[in-house]
Parts: C-alpha cells; sequence; structure tokens
C-alpha cells in the first residue's frame, strides 16, 4: 500500500494512519450519480474508500456538464450511462478503490439487495419517492444513510442512524405534492451548492466510518450559498416522532409494491422516466432489429435509443426507459407499450 497517496489526509487528527486504513476496508451506496452522486463518489474515492456501489438508471447528456463533476464532453456524445462513466472515472482516480456500476433503476424489488453489504448509503437522488424508499430499507436493516437535496443555490441534508436518530420521515412525513416545490427546471441550479451539500454528506460518510460519531453535526443543515446563509437544526437530542411509521411502527410502506411508482417525470428534462416492470434483462439487439422498421433505432453497448414521431424512447438492459419529447406519463406508458411490449 503506498500510504503517500493518503498523507495529508493521515495527517488530518480526525482520520489519521487507523481511521485511514478503516476507509480502505469501507463499503458505500452512493443511489443516484447525478449531480451530488458524481460529487460523492469522487471525494470517496480520493478519501481511499475501498468500494464503491454506483447506481443509476440515467445517461449522461450535455446539460449535465455544468453541475455534474465526474463526467467530460465525450460520455455526453456517447450518452453513456451514468454509473458507468462514473465507475471509469473512479478507475482512473485510484486504483486502490473498486468501483463496482450498477445501471438500474431503484425500486422496492432492489434496494435491500443494493444496501445489504455496505456500511453507509448516500443519497444522490433527485426526488422523495426514492428517498422515502432509501429511509425504509435503511430503517428496516439499520443502516445509517445521509440525506441530500439542492436546487436554485439552496440544499439541505441529514444523516440518519436508525434507532438513534429521527429518520427522514419524522422530519418529512409526507411526500411534498406536485409543483409545492422549485426544482431544477423552475430555478434552475448552481454547481456551488452542489458541492457544499455533498461536502457535508461525505463528509458526514467519513466521519460514521472512521468511528468519529461523537463529530457528526446531528441536525438539519440549510445553507444558501447565494445568500450567504447557514443554518443547523438540531436533531440530536430530538425524539423520533411517535407517529413516523417506518422508525416507530415497523411500517416499511415504501417496500410495498402498492406504492411503488410506475412513472416519474424528470426535473428539467421534458421526460418520463417508466419503471422497469419485473426482473428483466432484454436483448437490445433483437429489439432494435424490430424496431428499426418503425423508426429511427441507434443501438449502443448500454443504450437503444429509439426515435418516432417526435418523441424518444432510451431503454436499458434491465427494462427502464427514459421517454423523452413528453411529460405526460400517460403517454410516456402507452409509448413504451406500443413499442417496446413488457
Amino acid at each position: 500500500m503506498d500510504w503517500e497517496k493518503y498523507s495529508r489526509q493521515i495527517l488530518f487528527r480526525g482520520i489519521g494512519k487507523a481511521g485511514q486504513e478503516r476507509l480502505l476496508q469501507s463499503r458505500v451506496l452512493i443511489i443516484g450519480c447525478g449531480a451530488l452522486g458524481a460529487a460523492q463518489a469522487e471525494m470517496l474515492a480520493r478519501a481511499g474508500v475501498g468500494f464503491l456501489r454506483l447506481v443509476d438508471r440515467d445517461f449522461v447528456e450535455e446539460s449535465n456538464l455544468q453541475r455534474q463533476i465526474m463526467f467530460e464532453e465525450r460520455d455526453a456524445a456517447e450518452r453513456l450511462p451514468k454509473a458507468i462513466a462514473c465507475a471509469r472515472r473512479v478507475a482512473r482516480i485510484n486504483a486502490d478503490v473498486r468501483a463496482e456500476a450498477v445501471v438500474a433503476d431503484v425500486n422496492y424489488k432492489n434496494i435491500e439487495q443494493l444496501i445489504a453489504d455496505v456500511d453507509v448509503v448516500l443519497d444522490g437522488t433527485d426526488n422523495f419517492e426514492t428517498r422515502y424508499l432509501i429511509n425504509d430499507a435503511c430503517v428496516k436493516h439499520g443502516k445509517p444513510w445521509i440525506y441530500g437535496a439542492a436546487v436554485g443555490s439552496y440544499g439541505l441534508t441529514m444523516t440518519i442512524r436508525p434507532g438513534v436518530t429521527p429518520c427522514l420521515r419524522c422530519v418529512f412525513e409526507k411526500i411534498p405534492p406536485p409543483a409545492s416545490s422549485p426544482t431544477c427546471d423552475t430555478a434552475g441550479i448552481l454547481l456551488p451548492v452542489i458541492l457544499t451539500v455533498a461536502s457535508i454528506q461525505v463528509t458526514e460518510a467519513l466521519k460514521l466510518l472512521t468511528g468519529c460519531i461523537e463529530k457528526l453535526h446531528g441536525g438539519l443543515i440549510q445553507v444558501d450559498v447565494w445568500e450567504a446563509s447557514f443554518h443547523r437544526v438540531s436533531l440530536q437530542k430530538g425524539r423520533a416522532s411517535a407517529k413516523c411509521p417506518a422508525c416507530q411502527h415497523r411500517r416499511f410502506e415504501f417496500l410495498e409494491a402498492s406504492v411503488r411508482q410506475s412513472a416519474l417525470t424528470l426535473c428539467g428534462r421534458n421526460a418520463v422516466h417508466i419503471s422497469s416492470l419485473g426482473d428483466v434483462s432484454l436483448d437490445l439487439r433483437e429489439i432494435a432489429e424490430r424496431l428499426k422498421l418503425l423508426g429511427e433505432v441507434t443501438l449502443k453497448e448500454f443504450l437503444l435509443v429509439f426515435r418516432v414521431n417526435g418523441y424518444e424512447l432510451n431503454l436499458f438492459p434491465d427494462g427502464h426507459c427514459i421517454v423523452k419529447g413528453t411529460e405526460d406519463m400517460a403517454l410516456a406508458r402507452s409509448l413504451y407499450a406500443r413499442y417496446i411490449g413488457i
């Protein structure tokens, strides 16, 4: 082991040689490799966290490059899946780190398997449904996880330790209703707030992984980089909500198929994500042969792109699909059923 690589981090008293050894043996799951997730992966790889599981359902586009620091123009040109592009960059950053890319939709069927053998889960997602799903799975299995969100110049983060701190549903009891909050489509987003929130998340992860529990910030942090404001609502001594279905009543509703959302509009994309239907592994080449008579088909290693009547279907091997050209979920599902047929 070349300890010189981590010499400046080892000099920091909070880490030291023992802490660095623990990091190299640690396993972290990052759910979502977009803006927050890309920054998290970059920092954790450079810190020498030994194993990173990188999960994302999407591919790289040119509009991502302003804020998603793992990706380059060639990734967007190739429409490389974000998890693959992220893992390849990790490999270039630090040979000590093993990165496992998972190109998949995170849902009630796979979340428990994804978290089973990791030490900490980091939230890099962009919607509350997936965060409630992460919360249910982590509370059920006692896994610490770190929530993060950002839009415009404003960001939020909190660290959840099941059985010790309030969980996400204690603080945010219900999913915010549609159109009730700004999105990157309506408010835009600045890279500095992404890096600020991700930095706090990664620092909390390093504390958990090295056993420095007493240094956790113990609150809900709110930051606005444009207004130069920083506020922490203390949660460490607060009790979990007595009404919380997850951590108090052990009802994990988002791990049930009955609450699964099969379609979801994507932030600022004029697109809809269709969840994979069942446990499938598609032969994209076979599907491309069938579709080329109906429209324009581009087949890549990890992705099939089908353009027809002004719409674009981006189909992945596990069956999930991003339908571009509409925000109408019913229409997107109809296009999926019509052309993919599963």
